[in-house]
């Protein structure tokens, strides 16, 4: 039986009809209104109440009321920040100006370890007075832009469509829009479109509803005349789409209005679609890109290319557009049935020394290397069961109950400033005391929350009484980062569906509010889809099998769109010719780089994509000859096993844990390595027992 779920906009009105495929959803996307959920799933039953208010000011937001404040979003730099920041809706760029907008297609060049394509200012929009950008609406793949002027009156609203090379307008009100370079008709395309060259490239204008754009130019092409009401659009013609380019013009005379995804897993693989809705039915002129190469779907695409600095995009006319990535299934511990009895000595030992360390220290108090703690010892916990130590066990699990009941208590905040959950009204988010890497801004929650997800699941799938005393909590937790729907809040907007979670990219993004030009971003792949996994095993234990398969979407997702951009990119794609790094560490809309927050050492930039080592990270392994070649790239030789000392480094841990997915002989020789590793190259988030099981489970 394949579970199915559909992801549309909130305030969407649809039909849905019963059925084990995405072929038999039928459903119209409605215009975007307050953000992405799960229609026929309902929101979590959590009560936000429970948890303190946190002590934080009011975020100032360029946001509609009612609207569930877009933190972690590839346009969250719209809302947050003293000034917008430019997005990318991909393969375009869009910036607010003082007085409009600019748009224009990135010049995607690659040198070294940096693939770049900022934001590019190529065509503007100028409305003649100061206007305000505010994000009135957005769903599943579109957002609205309000301008609005200095007497609060709405001058024209900008529509951005995500995976779309189509930027529309519509004015509010009688105006004339300037447009900062001319516009005319043009020899080969329709007559009532005009065009003008950028840098040799071909930007269509069009009109909606019958509107001739070469009627309403200025005599020298450089303003409009629009009516209210008007709707015009912005086309930039592919690379080698001439041929298709008057089809595309046709389609862009029907612009989108909304977006829905759906998914449907299965044992095997797991399909996403993205649907979009047209004012007169049409196709819409969309991309596909590489992490979307495995069609689940006939439409019409090879209608030319952008490059992007994720790799080449294919041009596609589409209605819905679909593909498939390999399922992951959630998992912990490492399977030891083949391991011998020699080895499960020299395991048990180490099992006993580490709990024995970890059991004399106190765990952080903060969510991340806090959670980090108990996932580590829920991990020795799993281990100590597995060896049949069972006196070791029961230390380890009185330790994390105990630890695990604190974080929990839901008015926990109220009588101490740590290891305990607030709520954040402005930012209609969860929020752990004490904050780390701004995650009281929005930042990492799922990496945070993912940890603790983790060890939730792990201690609960045999204990479901300790389930039920956590879950007002950690239910929270689940809800802060991957609610199906929309969460009611009392006295505003809503805690929003999938906060974190890029539907069309396949992946997370990391920063709440993302203050930057190159867009959002997302650093520790590996973490995001530990998230996933700590969410799978946490709706599993409690039997949740709607949230169990929303899990293992995001979870296959996820892990698919990691190796698609952080590990297992294509090299020889012609988008990043120039590029001489094998992973980019840091991805953003605007660029990709092989680069971390913290460190410039090559171990570090793949060691943050590999951590934490766990059951699920079977995923980094597909393709052998790449793991090899990444861990030439961190660790500067091309022979991994002559000095062990080259192992003496950031993440040393995580990256022999990686090498174990070479195959048994090369896990073999990881496992040597692994027993004489300096401890300071053991990651707080693990242990040396769990990185020789880790490893002995691959011999």
């Amino acid at each position: 039986m394949t579970r199915t779920r559909r992801v549309l906009a909130a305030a969407a009105v649809v039909t849905l009809l019963a059925g084990c495929t995405t072929a038999d959803v039928v459903s119209a996307p409605a215009p975007a209104a307050s953000g992405v959920t799960v229609t026929d799933a309902e929101a979590p039953d959590v009560d936000v109440a429970s948890l303190p208010d946190a002590d934080a000011p009011a975020v100032p937001m360029r946001l509609a009321d009612g609207l569930a404040p877009p933190t972690n979003r590839w346009f969250s730099g719209l809302v947050f920040g003293d000034v917008p920041q430019p997005v990318f809706p991909l393969p375009v760029s869009v910036g607010l100006t003082a007085s409009g907008f600019a748009y224009g297609l990135p010049d995607v060049s690659a040198d070294g370890t940096l693939v770049m394509g900022g934001h590019a200012a190529q065509v503007q929009a100028d409305l003649g007075e100061p206007v305000t950008g505010v994000v009135s609406g957005y769903d599943a793949a579109t957002v609205v832009v309000d301008l609005v002027a200095g007497d609060d009156a709405v001058l024209g609203t900008l529509r951005l469509t995500r995976g779309s090379p189509v930027v529309t307008y519509t004015a509010g009100r009688d105006q004339d829009l300037a447009l900062g370079r001319p516009f005319a008709a043009t020899d080969g395309l329709p007559a009532d479109v005009a065009a003008t060259d950028v840098e040799g490239r071909t930007h269509v204008l069009v009109g909606a509803d019958g509107l001739d754009v070469t009627g309403v130019l200025a005599e020298d092409g450089t303003s409009l005349a629009l009516a209210a009401d008007d709707t015009v659009s912005w086309l930039v013609a592919p690379d080698g789409g001439e041929g298709s380019l008057g089809d595309l013009v046709e389609a862009v005379r029907d612009p989108v209005v909304a977006a829905e995804v759906g998914y449907a897993t299965s044992a095997d693989d797991v399909t996403t679609d993205l649907t979009w809705a047209t004012a007169g039915g049409g196709p819409a002129v969309v991309v596909r890109f590489p992490h979307q190469g495995d069609a689940a779907d006939d439409v019409t695409c090879g209608l030319g290319t952008y490059a992007t600095v994720l790799g080449t995009a294919d041009v596609c006319l589409a209605t819905t557009l679909g593909w498939t990535v390999p399922a992951r299934e959630p998992a912990a511990a490492p399977d030891l049935s083949g391991v011998d009895a020699g080895l499960r000595d020299e395991l048990a030992d180490q099992v006993r020394a580490d709990a024995a360390a970890v059991l004399a220290e106190v765990r952080p108090a903060d969510t991340y290397f806090g959670g980090k703690a108990l996932a580590r010892d829920a991990n020795l916990w799993s281990l100590a069961r597995e060896l049949g130590l069972d006196g070791v066990a029961a230390d380890l699990h009185d330790s994390l109950v105990t630890d695990l009941r604190t974080w929990t208590e839901p008015d926990g905040c109220t009588t101490r400033p740590e290891r305990c959950f607030t709520f954040d009204g402005s930012l209609r988010t969860v929020v752990g005391q004490a904050p780390s890497f701004g995650s009281d801004e929005g930042n990492d929650h799922h990496f945070h929350y993912g940890y603790l997800l983790y060890a939730a699941g792990v201690l609960a799938a045999d204990d479901p009484a300790l389930g039920d005393d956590l879950a007002p909590v950690v239910d929270l937790l689940a809800a802060d980062v991957a609610a199906g729907a929309d969460v009611p809040v009392d006295g505003g907007a809503p805690m929003p569906a999938l906060r974190v979670f890029d539907v069309v990219m396949g992946h997370s993004w990391a920063s709440g509010q993302a203050p930057f030009g190159d867009g959002n971003n997302q650093e520790s792949s590996s973490e995001a889809v530990n998230a996933w996994n700590g969410l799978a095993l946490w709706a599993d234990a409690r039997g949740d099998d709607a949230l169990a398969g929303e899990a293992r979407w995001l979870l296959s997702a996820e892990a698919a769109s990691a190796r698609a951009y952080w590990t297992d990119f294509d090299t020889a794609d012609p988008a990043v010719d120039g590029l001489e790094a094998s992973v980019t560490s840091l991805v953003w809309d605007g660029k990709r780089e092989r680069a971390t927050w913290f460190s410039a050492e090559p171990s570090a930039a793949l060691g943050i994509l590999v951590l934490p080592v766990t059951g699920v990270s079977t995923y980094l392994g597909g393709d052998p000859d790449r793991v090899r070649a990444n861990l030439v790239e961190a660790l500067g030789t091309d022979d991994l096993w002559a000095d062990p000392a080259t192992w003496d480094v950031m993440f040393g841990d995580q990256l022999l844990g990686y090498a174990a997915l070479l195959g048994p002989q090369d896990a073999a020789a990881a496992l040597d390595v692994a027993r004489d590793l300096p401890d300071e190259r053991i990651d707080d988030g693990s242990t040396r027992a769990w990185l020789l099981a880790w490893i002995a489970s691959r011999t």
